[in-house]
């Protein structure tokens, strides 16, 4: 089979197309036949720094839409021929970027009839992690207040879209050129972020979800109300979060998304029901995973990129 290999880290052009062998499912798991991978930002991150993969060479990829080519021992889910969407074990299930992947039957939920490859294989991994911060963390309900950071980005967009399936009143960050779209999604407030420090423009709020950390996610402890809480995807450098978020009575949460059968059927249902739906920014063949990393760096993406395998 075709994969996108890494030998070293470093910039983009450390990927190159290789043949590997097709691998074999193991008792529980499912042999896949790649349709679309999404690409997110921790395959940028792991390629050129490691992250939390220390082995080499390393064949990228979490996000994975497809058909099952064959099924392991006990597997009763899925048969050949299903088409099905789903997260690889994060981090260490990685390997989605080649023509065939294999991993645990119970990462993957048949692919919405409504939906393509393209638009399926956007969605698991940020999906996830938005779903998993909102509902599974904070148990978020109609009526609260929720501010989403970087509310165009891959989690972003989605979470936004999550949020208010669940009723509640939806503010989101990000630059005023991508305004329009996030009130696309059903944002109820936008706030520009490069004119407004959000803190002006916002208080009590039941849930902060924050993309980005650092000063962000600093300042987000000030615009919750006793009892809220913020959800984080990246650690925090401050020693004294602690103390400040005891002070506030609020509560903080750094997240690593896991794979989740329940998620994915949850996610499944929301496609569905047309409450969700991935904004996919660019397309790109396998091989050109490269330039997929370089656009994604540049920070100028909205939504999703994704690599398709015909």
């Amino acid at each position: 089979m075709h994969a996108i290999r890494q030998d070293t880290h470093g910039s983009p052009e450390v990927l190159a197309q290789v043949v590997l062998p097709r691998p074999t499912p193991a008792p529980g798991q499912i042999l896949v036949a790649v349709r679309a991978a999404g690409v997110n930002p921790t395959d940028w991150k792991h390629r050129a720094a490691g992250l939390f993969l220390d082995r080499l060479p390393l064949v990228l990829g979490w996000d994975v839409s497809g058909v099952v080519e064959a099924v392991g021992f006990g597997v009763t889910l899925f048969k050949p021929g299903d088409e099905v969407f789903g997260m690889l074990p994060y981090p260490h299930g990685v390997g989605s970027h080649a023509e065939y992947v294999t991993g645990p039957a119970r990462a993957f939920a048949h692919k919405p009839t409504g939906i393509d490859h393209v638009q399926a294989g956007a969605l698991p991994l940020a999906a996830l992690t938005a779903y998993q911060a909102i509902v599974d963390t904070a148990a978020v309900h109609a009526g609260q207040r929720v501010l989403i950071h970087a509310a165009a980005g891959g989690v972003g967009h989605l979470a936004v879209q999550i949020a208010k399936s669940r009723g509640a009143y939806v503010i989101g960050t990000a630059s005023a050129p991508k305004h329009d779209f996030i009130r696309s999604l059903g944002a109820d407030e936008v706030i520009d972020y490069r004119s407004t420090d959000f803190r002006d423009a916002v208080q009590d709020v039941d849930m902060v979800l924050d993309p980005l950390s650092g000063d962000t996610r600093a300042r987000s402890l000030d615009v919750l109300r006793p009892g809220g809480i913020l959800v984080s995807l990246l650690p925090s450098a401050d020693p004294d979060e602690a103390a400040k978020a005891a002070a506030r009575e609020v509560r903080v949460e750094t997240l690593l998304v896991e794979a989740d059968h329940a998620g994915m059927n949850a996610l499944a249902g929301l496609v569905t029901s047309g409450s969700l739906r991935a904004h996919v920014e660019a397309v790109f063949p396998l091989a050109d995973a490269a330039k997929a990393h370089a656009l994604g760096e540049s920070g100028h993406t909205t939504g999703k990129i994704v690599l398709t395998i015909p």
